[in-house]
């Protein structure tokens, strides 16, 4: 299976353009002006397949390097023609076409592959490790039940997608033993983007979202040396340390902390077995310009810590789209932690201001998989450049005043709960849930219905904001969940007075609130 000419990539296309549900790297490349999106189910996928497509983006276009700083032109250009170059698309496949086998016993060069696992690893990890959505060994079942005497056999198509995931959402701790100068070893580190949150520029095309999510190189880089890890001649050491992109393509895809290796079955339709195990035994540096990068000083050891914003399945979008600005509001200053926006949108806005954000992750933590987090963004945020900080300001004081009146009315549930029950505040039960089902989807859509009406111009110096309009929104939307959800206590006379005494917590101004 070459993954170049074999379709395993489900794809959308645009109305009015008709194709198969599926395409292979060529195809999608050559036609993606005709694709609306990717139709990946799996969240995590997606965000690793696109900075996959992020560098053949770069290599077929020329854009990988700027030698002269005509990068913004040059990609610009590839817009106009409303198509990715077809030479050198037929080039680039031309020149790595032996690399992309997915299953390769010829060359001995499988696609993100380590051939050399078959010797290292005297046992395999089987099917259910792979296909990260099962259960495997001892472990509980999260999303499916599959047993490890029975496993079903993922197609090849299924398993590209999982062999992606590995390399990026990879867990770290315990995994099938590798041979190092005569040592078994059996502990991985974490993949890169393990429990985090991406967000991605995405147009009305494949086409626009491709070149939108590009990052420009900076002058120094050579594509010679920025390299994929199929386009290299030899594979690393496993026992030295990762090795330090010098650009955005190695960012993009050189920077996994697994090794892996496919068995296919005898006509290569099906993976029926794998090796997953560590692939560097030192650590290694990481960025990457599609992360919130959370900037924390430790008072203690008075260093600042760089985090990853974290997924999690129960926060939307909205919630983070402050990490996006570039310009906060002055309250903002003086909080615990600083926010440091993904790279790729001081240039995205750029190339086209219809444009959305496409959020993708894996809530993780280290013993268990969670759940898939995926968003978009219902209006286009191209107008949040740097040309309008105003009305990154205005965006940034509406998502605030929507947390804060969220955050006031857990603190009323829990209170009102504590003053009639004499209990503990966190120990409230179903209470707080329940507001929170009905405050922050209600809440979600007020957002977005504000955000549609900030200012465009650059002419309005609020940005566009009837910050008391917003504000007296949120109350009510707050006072309403409070109402619905403390009503059960209100049958009785203490009960009643404890639901009256907290809900004067729903209109606290939080002034020295903290970063949540």
């Amino acid at each position: 299976m070459n993954l170049f000419d074999e379709p395993w990539i489900p794809v959308r296309w645009l109305p009015g353009h008709d194709g198969p549900a599926s395409v292979g790297l060529r195809d999608l490349l050559g036609h993606c002006q005709d694709i609306e999106a990717l139709d990946i189910p799996l969240a995590a996928a997606q965000s690793a397949l696109l900075r996959v497509l992020y560098a053949l983006t770069a290599r077929v276009t020329g854009l990988d390097e700027d030698p002269d700083g005509d990068w913004m032109r040059r990609r610009a250009g590839v817009l106009e023609d409303r198509a990715l170059p077809r030479d050198g698309i037929d080039g680039y496949v031309s020149r790595q076409h032996d690399r992309f086998f997915l299953f390769d016993e010829v060359t001995g060069r499988p696609w993100l592959q380590d051939p050399r696992l078959a010797d290292e690893c005297t046992e395999t990890s089987g099917v259910n490790k792979l296909v990260l959505t099962r259960p495997s060994g001892n472990n509980y079942s999260w999303f499916g039940h599959f047993r490890d005497s029975a496993p079903y056999a993922p197609s090849a198509d299924t398993a590209v997608l999982y062999l992606l995931m590995w390399h990026y959402y990879g867990a770290p701790g315990k995994c099938t033993a590798r041979a190092l100068h005569g040592e078994r070893i059996s502990e991985a580190r974490r993949g890169p983007l393990s429990g985090s949150l991406s967000y991605h520029p995405e147009g009305d095309s494949l086409l626009v979202t491709l070149l939108a999510g590009l990052v420009r190189p900076g002058v120094e880089v050579r594509p010679e040396e920025d390299l994929c890890p199929w386009e290299r001649d030899k594979p690393t050491d496993p026992a030295g340390a990762p090795p330090v992109p010098v650009g955005p393509c190695g960012w993009w895809t050189d920077t996994s902390r697994h090794a892996l290796l496919l068995h296919p079955d005898a006509r290569g339709e099906r993976v029926t077995d794998a090796c997953i195990t560590w692939a560097y035994r030192l650590p290694g540096v990481f960025d990457d310009p599609y992360l919130i990068w959370e900037h924390r000083l430790v008072k203690k050891q008075q260093e600042e810590v760089r985090t990853a914003r974290q997924a999690k399945a129960d926060r939307a979008l909205w919630r983070d789209l402050d990490g996006l600005l570039r310009h906060q509001p002055p309250e903002a200053q003086g909080e615990e932690t600083t926010v440091e926006p993904p790279k790729v949108f001081a240039t995205a806005a750029e190339l086209t201001d219809q444009l959305r954000v496409r959020a993708l992750g894996f809530d993780q933590d280290k013993s268990k998989n969670i759940q898939f987090v995926s968003g978009l963004t219902p209006a286009t945020v191209g107008h949040l450049t740097d040309q309008l900080p105003d009305t990154q300001v205005a965006v940034g004081r509406l998502r605030r005043l929507g947390e804060r009146y969220g955050e006031n009315l857990i603190e009323a549930v829990r209170k009102a709960w504590a003053l009639y029950t004499r209990g503990d505040p966190k120990q409230a039960g179903k209470l707080v849930p329940r507001a929170e089902a009905l405050y922050w989807p209600a809440a979600e859509r007020e957002f977005w219905a504000r955000f549609d009406r900030l200012d465009r111009t650059g002419e309005d110096p609020d940005g566009g904001l009837d910050i008391r309009a917003a504000r007296d929104a949120f109350l009510r939307l707050a006072r309403e969940a409070y109402a619905r959800t403390t009503d059960p206590l209100t049958r009785t006379v203490r009960g009643n007075e404890a639901v009256l005494e907290a809900r004067g917590l729903l209109w606290m101004t939080r002034p020295g609130r903290k970063n949540k």
